[in-house]
C-alpha cells in the first residue's frame, strides 16, 4: 500500500496529484521522519526554518474527515483530518484543519488550525 500511494511522493518519483494526497504522504513523512521532505513539501511562505519531531510520538494512522477543493485542476484546497498516535503517556489525536496551495505547480502545505 506504502509503495503504491505515498512512497512514489515521498521518494520523489512523482508529485502529489491532490491535496488529499499530499495530506497522506506527509503524514508518513512524520511516521517515518522524513524532515527533509515535510520541509519542502511545506509552502515557502510559512515554513519553519527548522523541524523538530518528537522522537517519543509514534504515529498510528491517519483518517481523513473530509476535503474541500484541492482536486488535480484546483489552486487550493482544505483537508480536515485525525491523525492517531501513541506517546508515553498513551494514545492521542491531533485533529486539523489543513490548508494547501500550488506553489510551482506543486502542492504544498500552507498552514493549519489544530481542532480541539
Amino acid at each position: 500500500m506504502f509503495d503504491d500511494c505515498c512512497g512514489p511522493v515521498l521518494r520523489g518519483e512523482r508529485p502529489a496529484a491532490t491535496a488529499a494526497e499530499l495530506m497522506r504522504s506527509r503524514y508518513s513523512a512524520f511516521a517515518t521522519a522524513e524532515r527533509e521532505y515535510l520541509l519542502r513539501s511545506w509552502h515557502p511562505s510559512t515554513r519553519p526554518t527548522r523541524l523538530d519531531l518528537d522522537t517519543d510520538l509514534r504515529w498510528l494512522f491517519l483518517e481523513i474527515v473530509r476535503t474541500e477543493r484541492g482536486g488535480p485542476f484546483d489552486s487550493d484546497g482544505v483537508v480536515e483530518f485525525r491523525a492517531h498516535y501513541r506517546d508515553t503517556t498513551g494514545r492521542g489525536e491531533l485533529h486539523e484543519v489543513s490548508r494547501f496551495t500550488r506553489s510551482d505547480g506543486a502542492w504544498t502545505y500552507l498552514d493549519g488550525v489544530v481542532e480541539s
